[in-house]
């Protein structure tokens, strides 16, 4: 029971982290650029993920190849989606940018149906796309007008960070899993990777003055050592004890968290159209897994050979 409830609360932890990073970002922009934001967040979750690895004794691995989609997958998972979410919400609500973030498993099943020969779209997938986008209108307001102002690039931003997230995942599953490395060392590689290449370009993308304050600095450190560290510690454990279909399941609560948060904390004003907008991606996720289909029974008949008596016990 003790084990159960372990991962349960993890499970909740995720979503509320998860969810809460969106308005951790919206603090951090009171004194940071997006820029700066995105490099606090993978500089403190890399030194987080580097004392978890010192506390399990787990060795970087060698493999150069191994480094290189690590690279890849850092510039995919980390910088660019990082960097899009921070400057989108200089001009959106950090609600709104939560519930953008939401149509990530959407995206992921498109390119994996382009990628993966296994992953070949099928009925209920379509399906899922077409609400998936009919929530994504929703969402954008399509009916008032194409507007080319800093909310509707906004927007486009938040919707380009999820399809990076997109072909990160896609990515991570084509060349990185079938190496086997450990699941924290792949996240530290990522994070770090992409720590080094933020710092790189920080002179040129990130020189702005800073004006710190507690509420800045503490928004960093929960967004970075929890949200981008700790967070995919949790995440590993929750799904090595649900199931990788079970665990995706806390996409569907981190927008409400996100929503609930901005409105509490920040007062952020929530339109009509982004939870029908999100309620609408929710379900196109749940149509591609084949959730909205009701199961058809099958009942198998016993063979000419075969005895009929009571089920198994189970």
């Amino acid at each position: 029971m003790a084990g159960r409830f372990g991962v349960g609360a993890r499970f909740v932890a995720l979503a509320v982290v998860w969810g809460a990073s969106f308005l951790f970002i919206k603090v951090g922009l009171e004194g940071l650029s997006p820029a700066q934001v995105a490099f606090a967040r993978v500089g403190f979750g890399a030194l987080a993920l580097a004392v978890v690895l010192v506390v399990r004794r787990r060795p970087l691995p060698r493999d150069r190849a191994l480094w290189g989609h690590l690279a890849v997958v850092s510039v995919l998972l980390c910088v660019a989606p990082f960097l899009l979410f921070s400057w989108a919400e200089q001009y959106i609500s950090s609600g709104l940018a939560s519930i953008f973030n939401a149509t990530t498993p959407l995206l992921t099943m498109l390119f994996a149906a382009a990628a993966l020969p296994a992953e070949r779209l099928t009925t209920a997938r379509v399906s899922g796309l077409l609400l998936g986008f009919a929530g994504v209108l929703t969402l954008v307001g399509v009916w008032q007008g194409v507007d080319l102002s800093h909310q509707l690039t906004a927007q486009l931003a938040c919707l380009g960070a999820t399809t990076c997230y997109g072909a990160a995942f896609v990515y991570l599953r084509r060349f990185v899993s079938p190496r086997g490395a450990d699941p924290v060392v792949v996240a530290f590689g990522q994070v770090g990777s992409a720590t080094v290449l933020l710092a790189l370009l920080s002179p040129l993308i990130a020189a702005q003055p800073m004006h710190l304050n507690a509420a800045v600095v503490l928004s960093m450190l929960a967004l970075g050592v929890l949200g981008t560290g700790i967070a995919y510690v949790w995440n590993t454990r929750v799904v090595a004890a649900w199931g990788a279909a079970h665990a995706s399941s806390v996409t569907y609560l981190t927008p409400v968290v996100g929503v609930v948060l901005g409105v509490l904390v920040l007062h952020e004003p929530v339109h009509w159209n982004e939870p029908a907008g999100a309620v609408l991606v929710v379900l196109g996720i749940l149509a591609s897994h084949g959730k909205l289909t009701p199961r058809r029974r099958v009942v198998e008949m016993p063979g000419p050979n075969e005895n009929v008596g009571p089920p198994a016990n189970r």
